[in-house]
């Protein structure tokens, strides 16, 4: 698959980016660059291989499933400009 200008043209009109023919240009050679990289990891024989998320094995550090009010109420408001009874004190926006 190759990108040409006018695709990069459409592309960056679609996400609302201003592009010259200059940087379109340069634009196409690099996504043209990219897509070769992403062809060339299409080509790798993959068959057999779990998923992972990473190349050492390890497990994730588990916790107590237990619901808490987490004992930092009074932390978490401690900086703000308006409280009461560890509730945040914001001013009304809608009528």
């Amino acid at each position: 698959m190759s990108v040409d200008i006018h695709t990069v043209k459409r592309v960056a009109h679609l996400a609302r980016i201003a592009l010259d023919d200059d940087d379109a240009d340069r634009m196409a050679g690099e996504l043209n660059t990219i897509l070769g990289f992403v062809q060339q990891l299409d080509e790798v024989d993959v068959a057999g291989v779990e998923p992972m998320t990473s190349v050492a094995p390890m497990k994730l550090k588990m916790r107590q499933d237990a619901v808490t009010d987490g004992g930092k109420a009074m932390d978490i408001v401690a900086n703000a400009p308006a409280t009461d009874e560890n509730f945040f004190l914001v001013p009304k926006v809608v009528e």
